[in-house]
């Protein structure tokens, strides 16, 4: 880490070469959890799978996610968040292609699943490293009025990739060669890596001059063992704390619900006639909406509402709650309008409060790093929950219509629902907003400035 000098502040060009490798990145190695979504069908015939092995191409990602989401910031605190970025791209590339061997059509059916899940696996490593580091690279490397500009676009490229891998996946017509391009695509984004820098010699504010926190200090605010109020960067008051575990379980289960949206997209719909092509559609709406909405909130986060980061959470997570259980009713045969306008609403509002939660988790713990591992771990535990539940509530083939997934959408409405009832007692005082304005004040008096 570059030693840093508490007489001066400044913003780098550079930071924005960083911004694209991260986007860029995130984007490509968030293909892979939703990629076989929308073929889900195909891919069963093709490779003599059950659709619920199928699921777990999906499933795995998020299984594996939840370790890695741990180490993450362990091994950034340790090697820096270079180093982290490296091990990233070298998963994605050995998941690229081990995935593909997978399809080789001499295998055993049992063979090339195997290849298949270990390929995942491999994406599910680098997934979270891109994630999880942009909330701490956003706060590294840009000031007060455009970190959480910088952490949205960071946090969309991920549902972005989801998006464009809905939309592409099906388009090949053979699965075989859909997962040969989304190898492609993995290998041409590597080099974006270098794009991406430590840190910069001066930092942009006090947060960004601190050296990157492990995750155990984190939890042992969480639960109360840091007990010196003077350590404003070890300490949490009870309320912070109470704030914080209702952000990781009403994250969790937003994110979770979406990233369950994407996985069973076809299987929600295939039974009420829907095609593959559309499923992809309706799931990539879902996502593509929710950019629109949050390219349009995020600067005013950082100039217009800086101190409403909680205000904000509460309506949106209203909203996109009565959504998720309006999916109840209008998940039917011919309703695609209405599908589109719900699944839009769901996307505008689930991806707009992606930076909100991750900035709000980072000002209550000042800990970029754990914060952010910590709501990522919760939207992927809760999506392994999501599928598992939701594949064992799909019924019958003599059902009306035969394996439809009702039952799934009402566990999956209701259960949203009662959770973010919770998002109510949220103060979310932005603490770190307040250290960062309070040094810079001290500073412009000193003549720092």
């Amino acid at each position: 880490m570059p030693s840093y000098h508490a007489d001066s502040y400044r913003l780098y060009k550079r930071r924005f070469s960083g911004l694209l490798g991260f986007v860029v990145l995130g984007a490509v190695t968030a293909m892979s959890w939703p990629w076989f979504g929308p073929i889900s069908n195909d891919m069963a015939a093709d490779f003599d799978l059950s659709l619920d092995q199928v699921n777990w191409l999906g499933n795995i990602v998020s299984c594996v996610y939840l370790p890695v989401a741990i180490l993450v910031p362990i091994v950034c605190s340790k090697w820096g968040v270079r180093r982290c970025c490296d091990i990233g791209v070298v998963a994605l590339l050995i998941a690229a292609w081990v995935r593909y061997a997978g399809t080789a059509r001499s295998l055993s059916r049992e063979g090339s699943y195997a290849l298949l899940i270990v390929g995942q696996l491999f994406g599910a490593i680098s997934q979270p490293t891109f994630q999880i580091l942009g909330p701490m690279y956003s706060e590294t490397w840009f000031d007060l009025k455009s970190r959480t500009t910088a952490t949205m676009i960071i946090s969309v490229a991920n549902p972005v990739g989801g998006a464009l891998g809905q939309l592409i996946s099906p388009l090949p017509g053979n699965t075989r060669h859909s997962i040969l391009i989304l190898a492609i695509i993995s290998t041409a984004a590597i080099p974006f890596v270098f794009l991406i820098g430590e840190a910069p010699p001066t930092p942009p504010t006090y947060a960004g001059s601190r050296k990157p926190q492990p995750l155990l200090p984190l939890l042992r605010s969480m639960v109360g063992l840091h007990s010196s109020q003077s350590d404003l960067y070890g300490y949490m008051t009870v309320q912070e704390r109470i704030d914080f575990t209702i952000i990781i379980i009403v994250f969790g289960v937003l994110a979770g619900g979406a990233n369950t949206f994407g996985i069973l997209t076809a299987e929600l719909l295939t039974p009420l006639g829907y095609s593959d092509f559309t499923s992809g559609l309706l799931g990539a709406t879902l996502l593509l909406s929710g950019l629109v909405a949050a390219i349009a909130t995020a600067p005013l986060f950082d100039r217009v509402f800086t101190h409403h980061l909680a205000i904000t959470c509460k309506v949106l997570v209203a909203m996109v709650s009565g959504a998720w259980l309006s999916l109840i009713w209008a998940v039917k045969s011919g309703d695609i309008g209405g599908l589109y306008a719900v699944v839009a609403i769901i996307g505008a509002c689930s991806v707009t409060n992606l930076p909100v939660g991750l900035e709000l988790g980072c000002e209550l713990t000042r800990n970029s790093g754990g914060s952010s591992a910590l709501l990522w771990f919760s939207g992927n535990l809760f999506a392994i929950t999501f599928v598992l539940v939701e594949g064992a509530l799909r019924a019958s083939p003599t059902a009306s219509p035969p394996l439809n997934m009702h039952k799934a959408l009402i566990f999956n409405g209701v259960f949203i629902v009662l959770m973010c009832i919770s998002v109510i007692f949220i103060r979310g005082t932005q603490v770190r907003r307040e250290n960062d304005v309070r040094m810079g004040q001290e500073r412009q008096e000193l003549g720092l400035d």
